[in-house]
């Protein structure tokens, strides 16, 4: 046999020996991939940038003496306690789901294996590999059977790297073929993988168009907010000739507005929410901008096996191409599964159908590779036996090829049993093959296959089937599925090698067979050259690469531990019809988000040029001599303007269904809409207060007048906003428009609130005045949305 081991590798540690290296504290101790922790979560959500901003006016406002004004400080409560519970709820799933997903090593110990989490892992410990195996902590290689180690995670380098005796092997990397054992040298945070990315294993909301979006908005309202806050501070204090009480609370309602203190809160929630839903139809969200990719997606390249098919099999037929009874193959079949250390699901099947085991011994191996698409095991004066496809290893011409052929166009999965005339990790291998036996398997396809497919034709998501199996075979199962194409599958041998050639094919057909690993990379590569965003699913070993250079990757749950490390998304129930949950789930919070986006920067908007316009007319009143104004505004005011216009609706909102399929230009589209309605809302609400403002001498009642006069038209126009932004109407939207109309009808209409809140819509001139500016408003706002409607079309 070509396996090598060490004398002092045969059975690991002993139970005292891994105790008492738990004792010494030599554990794989790396925290487990997840979230932020509890007391990191408390302090992101409560030492924020906005809740200093909104702390230092709230103590100002107590200072000047009107703790009713200082109501805008309870959204430093409900900013810190809304997304503290949402994240540490989102917490809480990850972490479930992590420890159901995670790679499991196989742990020699006393001279049994046995699965164990990795943190159990502990120095010295002998682990065991075979192929899809993922390599947890650095070690040196004790046994070794053609094994080869994928570490392009780690090096970048794309090549299998063969593994000797007493070579290292580095946490991160994964086993391509062959199997072996490896003894652990360092664990824990020492080891290679951990040192990289200790830091990036963390969930986060990094490289997210919809993030850095909002980043961006964020820096360009600190920008504005610095002039506009000097010239509010400058008005207040000294243009307006007010007692220093006034001035500061004026000054607060100047400021407070313009702070979007609600945008990032919405956005964490969304996502938070996002995570949580998923998570409870088990798929696993190892980085979150992973939903906002999904939602992003316009093709999906789908596995045949495990994906459109269901991942067990069964042995239906034998057919012996050498004329006995197949007595001779059903011998060797059963040698060969018994023999391989780490089966796949074709040879657990064969396994399960041949439970006898012959007294053969295995002189020589060669591990299942993708790019050969054969393994085999040497017998001696048995033979040497393979077992591979029928397309790869019989002539094209041959009767034997042309009913593997007529089998596999029948949807079923035919392997190929044969002789080599060497031994099979002989040079040259497999040699001149001598067929012995058709193995044919039945594959079931998934249930809810048909469905799934259906549902991403409707979205505008197209599929592509890339599959290692026959072309024939992967046609069969694409046809009974009706995909279109799918009849007429492409044999990947055929596959033109320039990119743009690749591309072209890959936009006219949707189903292709016999694809190598690297030709799955490549297509991956041509689909993204054309400007396609692209989600790739797969399960096995062979898929790594491509799910790595995928826009997302989505691994199964059964799949190996390799896939499942690679992937963003892991579907822990194997379930294809998963997928669309995910992409659901994606849109709604993408769409959503832009949704609310428009209200809290409308907010933006209108407050910051009410500040510039109130601001420079008190500059101007010093240089002209015209009488000074003063803010319109209490901060109590604000508050309320923003409960039901942007507050409440944009919670509701952000939580609502959305099928839209993101775009990209998130910031070009949200301004498109805030910049017009803000500055149309700030102009009207600065004229409607100039046509109720009696001068610096005015009595209270007629300030209060003055106010509640910029207020009503503010209001009105900032509802009709939230209508605009709330289309396509559904009934909900439509009560939740009215529950807002309704709520600020009794905060203007009920004694006790007009007292609360300093309202008077007494005045019939002035309310009219109002209502006129806010109607003028109203129809700015649509002929603006109306521009932008048709600027976008073009």
């Amino acid at each position: 046999m070509s396996v090598s081991v060490r004398a002092d590798a045969a059975t690991g540690l002993t139970a005292a020996e891994v105790e008492q290296r738990r004792n010494d504290g030599r554990t794989n101790d790396v925290p487990a991939r997840a979230s932020r922790s509890v007391r990191e979560i408390v302090r992101a959500n409560v030492f924020t940038r906005i809740n200093a901003i909104l702390g230092v006016l709230f103590v100002l406002v107590l200072a000047a003496g009107s703790p009713i004004d200082g109501m805008f400080g309870l959204l430093i409560v409900a900013n810190s306690a809304v997304g503290i519970i949402q994240e540490v709820r989102a917490k809480r799933t990850l972490d479930e789901l992590a420890i159901v997903g995670q790679a499991r090593p196989l742990v020699r110990r006393d001279g049994v294996a046995a699965e164990v989490p990795p943190g159990e892992v502990v120095q010295d410990d002998l682990i065991e590999l075979g192929p899809g195996d993922q390599i947890v902590v650095d070690g040196e290689v004790l046994e070794a059977e053609l094994l080869e180690v994928d570490e392009s995670l780690l090096t970048g380098e794309a090549d299998p790297i063969d593994k000797e005796i007493g070579a290292e092997v580095l946490s991160g990397s994964f086993v391509v073929s062959g199997s072996g054992a490896y003894r652990a040298t360092k664990v824990g945070r020492e080891a290679y993988a951990a040192r990289l990315a200790e830091e990036a294993s963390k969930f986060t909301l990094v490289h997210s168009e919809l993030r850095s979006g909002i980043d961006r908005i964020l820096r360009f309202i600190t920008f504005l907010l610095v002039p506009a806050g000097l010239l509010s501070i400058y008005n207040q204090l000294f243009s307006s000739h007010q007692g220093w009480q006034p001035a500061v609370t004026g000054m607060v309602a100047a400021l407070v507005p313009m702070v979007p203190e609600g945008l990032v809160l919405m956005t964490s929630i969304a996502f938070a929410v996002g995570v949580v839903r998923l998570g409870r139809r088990q798929c696993l969200v190892q980085e979150l901008p992973a939903i906002e990719g999904l939602a992003r997606v316009d093709v999906v390249c789908a596995d045949k096996t495990g994906t459109l098919t269901e991942n067990g099999m069964r042995l239906a037929d034998i057919e012996s191409l050498t004329g006995d009874d197949g007595g001779t193959a059903r011998t060797a079949l059963a040698a060969l599964a018994a023999d391989d250390p780490r089966p796949n699901a074709s040879v657990q099947a064969l396994a399960e159908a041949l439970p006898e085991r012959p007294e053969w011994g295995s002189t020589a191996v060669a591990p299942f590779s993708s790019a050969t698409k054969w393994s085999g095991h040497s017998y001696g004066e048995h033979g040497n036996w393979l077992l591979g496809a029928p397309d790869v290893l019989l002539d094209p011409q041959s009767s034997a090829a042309r009913r593997a052929e007529q089998l596999g166009a029948a949807g079923l999965r035919v392997l190929l049993l044969a002789r080599g005339d060497r031994a099979v990790d002989a040079p040259g291998a497999p040699g001149e093959v001598t067929p012995e036996a058709l193995v044919v398997l039945e594959q079931k396809v998934r249930p809810d296959a048909r469905e799934t497919l259906d549902y991403f034709a409707k979205q505008d998501v197209a599929i592509k089937v890339i599959s290692g199996d026959n072309a024939v075979s992967v046609g069969a199962v694409a046809g009974s599925l009706e995909l279109p194409g799918g009849d007429h599958a492409v044999d990947a041998r055929t596959l033109p090698d320039g990119r743009d050639e690749l591309a072209g094919l890959l936009d006219r057909e949707t189903t292709f067979g016999r694809v190598r690993p690297d030709q799955k990379r490549a297509m991956v590569g041509a689909l993204q050259s054309r400007g396609h965003t692209v989600a790739m699913t797969g399960d096995g070993v062979n898929d790594v690469l491509a799910l790595k250079d995928s826009d997302i990757g989505v691994a199964m749950g059964s799949g190996s531990p390799a896939t499942r490390a690679v992937a963003q998304i892991v579907l822990l129930d194997n379930r294809f019809a998963t997928l669309p949950y995910v992409v659901g789930e994606g849109r709604r919070v993408i769409g959503n988000i832009e949704r609310v986006s428009n209200l809290f920067l409308t907010k933006t908007v209108y407050s910051v040029l009410l500040a510039f316009l109130v601001g420079l007319a008190g500059v101007g009143s010093q240089i002209f001599g015209y009488d000074p104004i003063a803010y319109p505004f209490l901060p109590r005011h604000v508050t309320i303007a923003a409960w039901f216009t942007i507050g409440i609706p944009a919670f509701v909102l952000s939580l609502a269904p959305n099928n839209e399929r993101a775009r990209t230009g998130f910031v070009a589209r949200v301004m498109k809409l805030a910049i017009p309605s803000g500055v149309i809302i700030g102009v009207a609400t600065f004229v409607a207060y100039l046509i109720a403002y009696a001068g610096p001498d005015a009595g209270e009642q007629q300030r209060i007048q003055a106010g509640t006069t910029a207020l009503i038209t503010l209001i009105v126009i900032a509802v009709w906003v939230l209508a605009i932004v709330a289309r396509p109407y559904v009934w909900w939207k439509v009560l939740l428009i009215a529950a807002s109309v309704l709520a600020y009808v009794l905060l203007f209409s009920l004694p006790s609130t007009r007292e609360f809140f300093l309202l008077d819509p007494s005045n019939p001139r002035l309310t009219a005045a109002a209502f006129g500016c806010g109607a003028v408003g109203v129809v700015l706002v649509e002929i603006a949305q109306w521009f932008g409607r048709r600027s976008s079309a073009k």
